[in-house]
């Protein structure tokens, strides 16, 4: 199975580059294997908040992982402060690269598709593999 590596750079939005990435290779969706690197800001969405909490400093992304589809992506990441406190939460947009992030992707089969519905059971916009 082909994998996509992808090193992105300072400035960089984390989520809206690995959605574009997907979409540029023509995937039908990808999830994430690994990533790792650096931000400047984080904007999480922590479990069972409403609202995002966007966090300004230097921080180190220990983990990212979750899945991309043409209806967006759910990425859950995990990062640490210089104090090395541990935050993690939902990953949003406007979470942006400091020095690098490295990420590889792994595509799903093209007979397959990820898309996004509402879930009846949960409340949310959960992932169906069609």
């Amino acid at each position: 199975m082909p994998m996509l590596p992808l090193r992105l750079h300072p400035g960089d939005d984390l989520r809206l580059r690995l959605e574009q990435a997907v979409g540029a290779a023509g995937w039908p969706g990808a999830f994430v294997v690994s990533g790792i690197g650096s931000l400047t800001v984080a904007v999480l969405r922590y479990a069972g908040a409403e609202q995002t909490t966007r966090i300004h400093a230097d921080l180190e992304l220990l983990s990212l992982a979750g899945s991309i589809s043409a209806d967006g992506a759910h990425l859950h990441a995990v990062v640490a402060d210089a104090q090395g406190r541990v935050l993690g939460g939902h990953l949003c947009c406007g979470s942006l690269v400091r020095t690098t992030a490295e990420i590889l992707l792994a595509p799903v089969p093209a007979e397959q598709r990820l898309s996004r519905a509402h879930d009846a059971a949960t409340g949310h916009s959960e992932l169906q593999i069609g």
